[in-house]
C-alpha cells in the first residue's frame, strides 16, 4: 500500500436500518411495515431467498394478523428504540463522525396515507438526532429502507402505484422540515436496483401470481427515481445546506474468461446494475435500460414532465453498499455456483468466501470506486461494508473477531489507494455498527456488529451490548485518520 491519507473531514462511521434494529414494532403509534412481515428462516434453510423475500397477499395477511414477535425478529430489532441511548454513548466512545441509520416511515405515518404525522415518532428521532449531535455525529438519514408502511403495500400495490409518489413527497417534507439543522446528508431510497432484483423488499410489490412481476418492478422503480428526484428538489427548497445522494448496491462483475462474449457480458451486467445511478447522477435513463425494456415487452409508463424531473434534479453524491464481486458469462451452466444474498454467481476461484458464500474481495472495491469515480466525477460515499460471521463469545464474554478486523482492514486499504489515485471519497460508514437482524433471513445468527447484542434467533437473551475486538481497532482507525492500517 502507498498510502493511508483520508481527505479532511471524512466521515468514518457505522450503519444499520431501522427495520434491522429498532424493534417496537407496534410502539408509540407505529404502523406495521413491509419488513414487519417478512419471517425467520433458519441458517440452514438458507436456500431460496427469492421465495422467502416474495411473500404472497394470503402470508402477508396471516403474519399481519399474528400478533407479537415470535417468528417475525424484526419486530423485536436490536432493541436500539429502547436502548438508543445507550448505543449512541457507544458510538460517541468509538469516536465516529457519522452514522448513518433510516427513519421508519410507518413510525411517522403508520399506515402511509394518515391525515396527520404521528408526533410520538417525530419526536423519537428528534431527540436522537439532536444526541448525536451533541457528540458531534453527523446523520446520514435514509428515507426508504426497506421499511414502507404496510398499508401501502397491501391497499396501494406497493410502488408500482403512482399515488405513492405524492404520500412519499409528503412524508419526506414534513421530516425534512422537522429535522432541518439537525441533518445535513440524506438518502432518498437503500439500494434503489434491489426494486427489479427482489420487487417486495426493494418496492412494496407482492407477487400475486400475475405473471408480470418484473413489468410491475420497473414501473415501481420509476415511480422511485421520480419520487427521489422530487425528495431531492423539494429539500434543497427547505435546507440550502443540506446535501441529498442516492444509493446502490454496487454489484461489480468480472468476465468469466477473456472470451470477448464473456468480457461483453460482463460489461452489460455492470452497466445493467449502473443504470440505475446513472438516472439519478446524469439524470436519464441510458439506452441499455430502454432496450432491455423493448426486447422483454415491458413498458413503463411515464408522465409528460417525468424526464424533466428526472433531469433537473440529480444527486449531490453517489453513496453505496459493497459486500461482494461476482463473475458474468454468457452461459454460466459451465459453471459451479455459490450463493449469495438474493442472488447466486459463479464461482471465483481466485477469490475466498465467507460461511454464506459471498466473494471477499478487497481489491474490488478500490476497482468499483475508480469505476464510479471515472463515469460520474461526484462525491462517492461507501455507506455499507462489513462481514456477517456467526461470532463466538468466548467464556471472559468477549468476542475476537479478528476475521471482522481483518477484513475491514484489507478494504479500508484499498479505499485509501483509491483515494491517492484521486477519487473523491467522503465517507466510510461499517455494516452494522451494532449486530442487527439480517435484511433477509431475519437471523441473529449472522452477525455483523462491532458491537455484541445479546440475542439469539428466538430473541432469548439480555440485549446487552459488549464490544468486540473490532471496535477497539476501528476506534484506532478513526483516530488516526486512517493511519494505523498501515501498521
Amino acid at each position: 500500500m502507498t498510502g493511508t491519507a483520508f481527505p479532511d473531514g471524512f466521515l468514518w462511521g457505522v450503519a444499520f436500518a431501522a427495520n434491522q434494529a429498532e424493534g417496537s414494532y407496534d410502539a408509540d403509534g407505529k404502523g406495521l411495515s413491509q419488513a414487519d412481515v417478512v419471517p425467520f428462516a433458519k441458517a440452514s434453510d438458507y436456500v431460496d431467498l427469492h421465495e422467502l423475500m416474495s411473500p404472497t397477499p394470503e402470508r402477508i395477511a396471516r403474519a399481519a394478523a399474528t400478533p407479537g414477535t415470535a417468528g417475525y425478529p424484526k419486530r423485536r430489532g436490536s432493541l436500539f428504540y429502547e436502548r438508543w441511548e445507550e448505543d449512541v454513548e457507544s458510538f460517541a466512545r468509538l469516536g465516529i463522525r457519522a452514522l448513518r441509520l433510516s427513519i421508519a416511515w410507518s413510525r411517522i405515518f403508520p399506515d402511509g396515507d394518515d391525515d396527520e404525522p404521528n408526533e410520538a415518532g417525530l419526536a423519537f428521532y428528534e431527540r436522537l438526532f439532536a444526541r448525536l449531535g451533541e457528540h458531534g455525529i453527523e446523520p446520514v438519514v435514509t428515507l426508504s429502507h426497506y421499511e414502507m408502511p404496510l398499508h401501502l403495500v397491501t391497499e396501494y400495490g406497493g410502488w408500482a402505484n403512482r399515488r405513492v409518489i405524492a404520500l412519499f413527497e409528503r412524508y419526506a417534507d414534513v421530516v425534512l422540515r422537522r429535522y432541518k439543522g439537525l441533518v445535513r446528508n440524506w438518502l432518498t431510497f437503500n439500494e434503489i436496483n434491489t426494486t427489479v432484483i427482489e420487487p417486495y423488499t426493494g418496492g412494496g410489490v407482492i407477487d400475486d401470481g400475475s405473471g408480470d412481476r418484473a413489468q410491475r418492478a420497473y414501473q415501481a422503480l420509476h415511480h422511485q427515481f421520480v419520487a427521489s428526484a422530487l425528495v431531492t428538489r423539494r429539500a434543497r427548497e427547505i435546507d440550502p445546506e443540506a446535501r441529498i445522494g442516492c444509493m446502490l448496491a454496487r454489484m461489480l462483475h468480472y468476465p468469466a474468461t477473456s472470451d470477448p462474449a464473456d468480457v461483453q457480458q460482463a460489461q452489460h451486467d455492470n452497466d445493467m446494475n449502473l443504470a440505475h445511478s446513472d438516472v439519478q447522477v446524469r439524470g436519464a435513463y441510458p439506452g441499455i435500460i430502454r432496450r432491455h425494456w423493448r426486447e422483454h415487452g415491458i413498458e413503463v409508463r411515464m408522465e409528460p414532465e417525468d424526464e424533466r424531473i428526472l433531469a433537473e434534479n440529480t444527486v449531490d453524491f453517489l453513496s453505496f453498499s459493497y459486500y461482494m464481486t461476482l463473475v458474468s458469462a454468457v452461459d454460466p451452466s459451465k459453471y459451479g455456483a455459490t450463493g449469495g444474498n438474493l442472488f447466486s454467481t459463479i464461482k471465483n476461484e481466485h477469490l475466498e468466501t465467507s460461511e454464506w458464500g459471498w466473494h471477499l474481495d478487497p481489491i474490488g472495491l478500490r476497482i468499483a470506486l475508480t469505476d464510479l469515480w471515472t463515469r460520474y466525477q461526484v462525491p462517492l460515499f461507501i455507506v455499507e461494508n462489513g462481514l456477517g460471521a456467526s461470532d463466538r463469545v468466548e467464556p471472559d464474554g468477549s468476542v475476537r473477531d479478528d476475521y471482522r478486523i481483518d477484513y475491514l482492514r484489507r478494504h479500508l486499504q484499498q479505499a485509501a489507494e483509491a483515494v491517492a489515485d484521486g477519487v473523491d471519497l467522503m465517507g466510510y460508514t461499517v455494516w452494522g455498527g451494532i449486530d442487527i437482524v439480517s435484511a433477509s433471513t431475519s437471523q441473529m445468527t449472522k452477525r455483523y456488529g462491532l458491537v455484541h447484542v445479546d440475542l439469539d434467533d428466538e430473541g432469548r437473551g439480555t440485549g446487552d451490548r459488549t464490544p468486540k475486538a473490532s471496535f477497539d481497532w476501528y476506534r484506532e482507525v478513526i483516530a488516526t485518520d486512517g493511519a494505523s492500517l498501515s501498521s
